[in-house]
């Protein structure tokens, strides 16, 4: 993933406090054991812990043998998006169809050695700390080994730890451009109101009160 320097991160509590305000749901990349067919890509919920991605898949899924050969693996989220159109980029002064459209997003990759969990207490702990994420009114029953109605459905099931090795953060909101066109693409986002139109002008303008003028951030290092 490109990343320039006016789209990284922050700081890692950025990605982190942004990762942390939705569901952690993303795709899995794993490559194939034959390097002529196409990695394998895998939707799915992943928890958050420390150093670690939990997550768990079904036993009859094809991914197993190249997941378990597999020395890193890769899992992206990306959210927060729209598109912009050429109108909204034209230079001061040309005309609207000379403008270059883009793309606004924000996005994480994990990269990260996986661990395949066969054991039923370790699938057990996964699946109690993934119901603790994602369902924290609780209003389940407790994930036991030996009690159903989880106990006997691990078997069904494998879980995977991913230990993170690095992290790739990008925040795309045109924040190289000048305060004015960013502070007026905001509005047309918020006007135009469709898709994740309103979560990408919120992240336009957290950045762009953050970074303000980027030149000058620049050059003031």
């Amino acid at each position: 993933m490109l990343i320039h320097p006016w789209d990284a991160a922050l700081a890692d509590s950025e990605w982190q406090e942004w990762l942390a305000s939705g569901e952690r749901f993303g795709t899995l990349a794993v490559n194939n054991l034959d390097p002529a067919h196409a990695p394998l890509l895998l939707p799915l919920h992943f928890t958050v812990a420390g150093n670690e991605l939990l997550m768990h898949l079904a036993r009859p899924n094809p991914v197993w043998p190249h997941l378990e050969a597999a020395s890193e693996v890769r899992l992206g989220v990306i959210g927060d998006y729209a598109y912009i159109p050429t109108y909204w980029r034209a230079r001061a002064g040309g005309p609207d169809e000379d403008g270059v459209p883009t793309s606004y997003y924000a996005a994480v990759q994990f990269v990260g050695r996986p661990t395949v969990i066969d054991d039923p207490q370790g699938k057990a702990e996964i699946l109690a700390a993934q119901l603790a994420d994602v369902q924290p009114e609780g209003r389940h029953a407790t994930v036991a080994v030996d009690d159903a109605p989880y106990g006997p459905m691990l078997s069904g099931i494998r879980g995977v730890r991913i230990h993170v090795l690095r992290v790739d953060a990008k925040f795309k909101y045109d924040d190289a451009n000048p305060v004015e066109h960013r502070a007026r693409v905001v509005g047309l986002l918020e006007g135009r109101n469709r898709g994740l139109d309103a979560r990408a002008a919120t992240q336009q303008r957290r950045r762009l009160d953050a970074i303000g003028e980027w030149r000058a951030r620049r050059d003031g290092q």
